[in-house]
């Protein structure tokens, strides 16, 4: 292979927990992307307004912060990660298959909400746990770990497609004028943005013609192997409640060796030493307790709140480049065909995954800080760029696959890097999930509020200024790096 043995060997020691990890994190993935492309079937079936309906985004998205924010408090005991994750996983194949009965706006905002707690779950807790088992070696599992995300991101849009109405949903009378701007509102529809729809007529009242429901469907039978391999992990880990007995198998031959090879002692993974306790990882609330910070340097909460602001920025940029380059790209002065516009935020996720693969055998052969460097700086120029060439439509393309694979490996190299300052005895897994949940919110609304006032031009300034602070702090970040305390 193209790692050496020892983190071959750790991998094949964890080769169940991780393989699990990386599952459920395709169920975030599957479940962050569907909503965008099924919005104009969801607000057929439940005949409700364009406005009434976009609200289901402001649902997910801040549950999903939430979520987050709490994943924390179910890692105190490996036994309540797996269980939580479980409970996450499962119920996000329940959301899928319930959401065809919801004929209520306000009952699909709701399970929307449980969709997003359960994705803030796991996207807390699954990151937590691979940094704990790998700790130095964490960067090239973070980065499979959010390959998954993407394939999971591109997938469910995939499977929805087909399903999608190609006329108005509600057949009334009017139908055939409110059709026409079918394909563009829905193109406006977006995974992590709505648009500005209001001045859109659409009929509310009449007979629901849709099959999207066959898509949900297929999407919970699909993201129900998840919940079960969770549940494999549970009872191989001897924590289902009823099968909890027996004691936890020996150790294997390898694992016996490497106990008793000098110096690796202390790399010995949690599976292998089957620890029930989370020191150093917490959820954001008891990360802020007072206990935390004392005898702790200045440089200590540099570090967290510097490594936080980069990905607040990053991820921040995710979001309102995928939610407004449509809207942007059918402006003047470019006015690209709607149907030809439409491919740029699925050519955007594309290149996010594609560079996530990529960056699975990279990140073994290259430091997490020199990774986020170049990912911070390709950024920038790339943005630069789209300033420059602001009137050309195939530079408008290029920058966009180029941003994706820029921005696809900043999260887990950061993660892995900040981690590494803090000898995993900080809690920076949640501060920097936390920032990035932030920011993706934030910005959206800071963007969407800015084009409408001052154009779409904007849209292209706003990002140069975000890669702008994204580089800023992540030099404050080397810099307390420096100034940090090394360890004895």
């Amino acid at each position: 292979m193209w790692w050496d043995e020892r983190v071959s060997a750790r991998f094949r020691r964890n080769l169940q927990p991780t393989l699990t990890y990386w599952s459920v994190f395709f169920s975030f993935g599957l479940c962050i992307a569907f909503l965008g492309p099924t919005l104009l079937d969801l607000r057929c079936q439940t005949q409700s307004s364009l406005s009434q309906i976009t609200w289901v985004f402001f649902s997910q998205q801040f549950c999903l912060l939430l979520g987050s924010c709490l994943g924390g408090v179910f890692k105190r005991t490996l036994a309540q990660s797996l269980l939580a994750l479980f409970a996450s996983s499962l119920a996000i194949s329940l959301v899928f298959a319930i959401i065809p009965l919801c004929h209520n706006v306000v009952l699909l905002a709701v399970v929307m909400a449980v969709a997003g707690l359960a994705m803030g779950c796991i996207d807390t807790i699954s990151n937590m746990q691979l940094v704990k088992i790998y700790q130095k070696d964490s960067a090239i599992f973070l980065q499979a770990l959010h390959f998954f995300v993407g394939f999971g991101a591109l997938l469910s849009p995939l499977i929805a497609d087909p399903f999608l109405s190609d006329t108005n949903c509600i057949l009334a009378n009017g139908t055939a004028n409110a059709s026409s701007n079918l394909p563009h509102i829905r193109k406006s529809l977006l995974p992590h943005h709505p648009g500005n729809l209001s001045h859109y007529d659409l009929p509310m009242k009449g007979m629901v013609v849709t099959r999207v429901s066959y898509a949900f469907w297929i999407m919970a039978l699909i993201n129900l192997p998840v919940p079960i391999a969770v549940f494999f992990l549970l009872y191989k880990e001897r924590m289902v409640p009823c099968f909890n007995g027996s004691s936890h198998p020996l150790l294997s031959a390898d694992e016996l060796a490497l106990e008793t090879r000098p110096g690796d002692k202390d790399e010995l993974p949690a599976t292998g030493q089957r620890p029930h306790t989370a020191a150093g990882h917490e959820d954001l609330f008891s990360c802020c307790q007072s206990k935390n910070f004392r005898g702790a340097s200045y440089t200590y909460f540099a570090v967290h709140i510097t490594g936080a602001l980069v990905l607040f920025m990053t991820d921040g940029i995710v979001g309102e480049y995928s939610g407004f380059v449509y809207s942007y790209a059918v402006e003047e002065p470019l006015a690209v065909v709607h149907k030809v516009a439409g491919y740029l935020p699925s050519l955007f996720w594309g290149f996010i995954t594609l560079g996530r693969l990529i960056s699975i055998p990279v990140s073994y052969r290259m430091k997490p800080a020199t990774m986020v460097f170049i990912n911070v700086v390709g950024v920038l120029i790339t943005f630069l760029l789209l300033l420059i060439f602001s009137s050309s439509v195939v530079f408008l393309f290029v920058g966009t696959a180029s941003l994706g694979l820029f921005l696809s490996s900043t999260f887990p190299s950061m993660l892995a890097y900040t981690e590494d300052i803090l000898q995993y005895k900080g809690c920076a897994t949640t501060v920097l999930v936390t920032g990035a949940g932030i920011g993706e919110m934030v910005l959206q609304l800071l963007v969407g509020s800015i084009i409408h006032d001052r154009g779409s031009y904007s849209f292209l300034v706003c990002g140069m200024i975000f890669g702008c602070l994204a580089f800023t702090f992540y030099a404050l970040l080397v810099f307390f790096h420096r100034m940090y305390p090394k360890p004895s």
